[in-house]
């Protein structure tokens, strides 16, 4: 089974407007809520591509009720852990001439919580692929990846970490499954020039990978992604010319691109592929890509 774990879910608030004015007030031409949350994002794209997921993680107050109600109604099992204090965050999303995100702190998370979420964690056996995306709620600190990494390393199961700054670094000696920074990420992890090309992002991506990781994919935007295999095989995948309607989730989708095609056996060169379009496919429309959209944008590559 795969797994998803979000430790701070929350509602996206997606809010379109020509142009963003500081200290006016400013309209919305449309607007949008949604259950968001890194994890919850791979989710979702999972069940697009025809994989069944469990999403894991901590819910709170009316917001963590909304989150819940929506996951269900995407038809995708939850065993989210319920806080008794605060409510879940509530991100703002900004689309105008660029994109901005102004997103909340979310509940704290008490030790006796996180026990609750590590004992669900033990019970993964091998065969199971735990995907863990994006930041940490207050309290827990910039080793909670890492401390999952290691409570769960004699289970045998495949970690993917989809994260930035200490939680990725503390987490790369536990030899994650898969890491994916984006161009961004990895410069600020590694020092390599995020604008220096592809041989620059191969560079800091063997970097990563001489710090532990086994699989290595950077999303590099509208030029792409690099990816290194286990044995440190790299390969660059450009992406499509696409019109950019909505990133957000786009390297989530590339998260589970990434899975989906692994989980069919497919070759290093082919999954750099697909997690590609599946990135581009989401970044390509609101929501996220059909199956039938990825293999279409595939078909191009």
């Amino acid at each position: 089974m795969i797994y998803t774990l979000t430790l701070n879910p929350s509602i996206d608030y997606i809010v379109d407007s020509p142009e963003l004015k500081i200290g006016a007030t400013n309209r919305a031409t449309a607007e949008q809520m949604r259950a968001g949350g890194k994890g919850i994002n791979v989710s979702i794209m999972l069940k697009n591509l025809g994989l069944p997921s469990v999403a894991l993680g901590f819910v709170a107050g009316f917001t963590g009720e909304e989150i819940i109600r929506a996951v269900h109604e995407l038809g995708i099992e939850e065993r989210f852990i319920r806080l008794k204090k605060g409510n879940s965050r509530i991100n703002i999303k900004l689309c105008t001439s660029c994109e901005t995100e102004v997103n909340g702190v979310g509940p704290e998370v008490t030790e006796e919580d996180l026990e609750l979420l590590m004992g669900q964690l033990t019970e993964l056996k091998e065969g199971d692929i735990l995907i863990i995306s994006g930041s940490a709620p207050a309290g827990l600190g910039k080793n909670i990846y890492a401390d999952i990494l290691d409570r769960i390393r004699e289970n045998k199961v495949k970690v993917a970490v989809d994260a930035s700054g200490e939680l990725l670094i503390n987490a790369l000696p536990y030899s994650p499954f898969l890491v994916k920074p984006n161009e961004h990420e990895i410069s600020a992890v590694t020092g390599i020039d995020p604008e220096g090309g592809y041989e620059e992002l191969i560079k800091g991506a063997k970097q990563l990978q001489a710090m532990g990781a086994i699989n290595v994919l950077v999303s590099a935007g509208s030029k792409g992604a690099v990816m290194l295999d286990p044995d440190g095989r790299s390969y660059i995948q450009k992406a499509p010319v696409i019109d950019t309607v909505n990133t957000v989730g786009a390297g989530d989708s590339m998260v589970a691109g990434f899975i989906s095609a692994y989980l069919r056996g497919a070759s290093p060169a082919e999954i750099c592929c697909v997690a590609v379009a599946a990135g581009s496919a989401s970044a390509a429309q609101e929501g996220f890509a059909s199956r039938e959209d990825v293999l279409r944008l595939q078909r191009l590559l």
